[in-house]
């Protein structure tokens, strides 16, 4: 998980033995995981402010363990594991206890976390008896509920008076951090981020990686320079791209140096795992995101008879919410007409799959986005086309510096962009996303071709 505020899964994976026993793992729905903990760990006959207080903990630990992906992370295909040694008490197909189910059913959408942290904290605990801990003592539990105290004053007398209890998180289906696909120079997205803020995190243990100055969510030269020297130290293959052996490899190192699955943890906090795109996109929004997933829809359109074609407008209309059902009912995803994540990436992988499949042309009326972010620093024919849009446009529109067309995206060209963006209402960041690209591209071909020139109008033929 390791990205935003965290979440209760719908169901946890359970391995009935130690890490690496070549024992059965069962999938069972997270109340009913917790419900069976809770019945193997404690007493139904304890004060019910015991009771709660273990349910806390047992919550919160199994939600670190999901949170943090500790086995998953790992190369295993389980969330946690059925033994004490490890983690909690599990007894496949067990009876449990009524009067715990019904707390169960009260508690198990809240947990603790540490104040200022996101993440679940490691609320380790032990029997207090024949084993003791630096954790909760479930024993000693009873013994202050019978001193009158609440489950929150239990909870802050083992793990600390700077914790919070999250109530009522959301309920949502069980989603690896992995996205699907590879990470490389040029893409630009959420990942990105979580991947470049885990990698200065880590490059304070470990100093050789260098520094990302940028966390800005764009693949840029620095990150892959970052990405290329952490598999380096951890063996594996020098691409540079973030694979998913990369990626778990960098959750994993992250969770290490962090200690976020240990009680002493450094802790998350919200700004490191923040998203750019903190929400869905759909129906009735408008901006920067709208008109990206509409050119994304209005150039797959083009390609795909099946997915209907859509205007873009930055206006989330009943228009474009026909051509996303469409688009999803083509690629076999829920016809919800709302953006998700999934279907998202599945739109940039059906894009990239056009831009992959068109012969470069720059002769061209006008070229495709090339399906990575371009910013200063890099090089390309596509940067290259740009300059020469650039350049076209500022014989109509004077403000917009003219570049020499060099194909390197330097101090010059960044101004360049950032006055085409002010003068045409977009963000100006200097980058070149496939909003910006869309409306320089566009605004050029009406300057030299006059309009309904774009490609993704009449490219040619279609996709089946």
């Amino acid at each position: 998980m390791l990205t935003g505020t965290p979440y209760i899964p719908e169901t946890i994976t359970v391995h009935l033995g130690t890490p690496d026993s070549g024992a059965a793992d069962v999938t069972v729905s997270f109340p009913d995981y917790v419900k069976n903990v809770a019945s193997s760990e404690i007493y139904p006959t304890w004060p019910e402010s015991a009771l709660r207080a273990n349910i806390y903990a047992i919550v919160s630990f199994a939600l670190n363990r999901i949170y943090t992906e500790w086995y998953r992370s790992r190369g295993y295909n389980f969330d946690i594991t059925s033994t004490t040694q490890f983690d909690q008490k599990f007894i496949n197909g067990r009876e449990v206890f009524e009067n715990i189910s019904q707390l169960v059913d009260e508690l198990f959408n809240d947990y603790v976390r540490r104040q200022g942290s996101v993440e679940p904290l490691f609320t380790s605990f032990c029997n207090g008896t024949t084993t003791t801990c630096a954790g909760l003592s479930q024993w000693g539990t009873v013994s202050l509920a019978e001193q009158g105290m609440t489950p929150y004053e239990i909870l802050q007398y083992y793990y600390g008076d700077d914790i919070d209890i999250v109530k009522n998180a959301p309920v949502k289906s069980s989603q690896l951090s992995y996205p699907g696909f590879e990470l490389k120079l040029g893409d630009a997205g959420n990942e990105i981020k979580l991947m470049q803020v885990f990698l200065n995190r880590i490059s304070r243990n470990y100093p050789a990686i260098p520094k990302i100055a940028e966390v800005d969510g764009i693949f840029g030269a620095n990150t892959e320079e970052a990405v290329r020297k952490f598999q380096e130290i951890f063996s594996l293959d020098q691409t540079g791209v973030i694979n998913e052996s990369t990626w778990y490899k960098i959750t994993y190192i992250y969770t290490s140096v962090k200690r976020i699955a240990e009680l002493n943890s450094e802790g998350v906090s919200m700004e490191e795992v923040a998203l750019q795109f903190t929400e869905d996109i759909r129906l009735g929004m408008q901006g920067r995101n709208v008109r990206e997933l509409q050119y994304y829809l209005a150039v797959i359109g083009a390609y795909y008879e099946a997915v209907t074609p859509v205007q873009i407008t930055g206006y989330f209309d009943e228009e474009t919410e026909r051509s996303v059902k469409s688009f999803q009912r083509v690629f076999g995803l829920e016809q919800t007409g709302i953006v998700d994540r999934e279907t998202w990436h599945d739109l940039n992988r059906a894009y990239q799959g056009i831009v992959d499949s068109v012969p470069f042309d720059s002769s061209a009326s006008v070229a495709l986005y090339p399906g990575t972010v371009l910013k200063e620093g890099m090089t390309s024919e596509y940067i290259r086309l740009l300059q020469e849009y650039l350049t076209v446009i500022n014989s109509v529109f004077p403000d917009i510096p003219a570049v020499n067309n060099t194909g390197y995206f330097g101090p010059l060209t960044k101004q360049s962009v950032i006055a085409f963006q002010n003068r045409f209402g977009l963000s100006p960041v200097g980058v070149v996303g496939a909003a910006t690209w869309d409306a320089i591209a566009g605004t050029y071909s009406d300057i030299v071709f006059g309009a309904d020139k774009r490609p993704y109008q009449n490219p040619g033929y279609t996709i089946s």
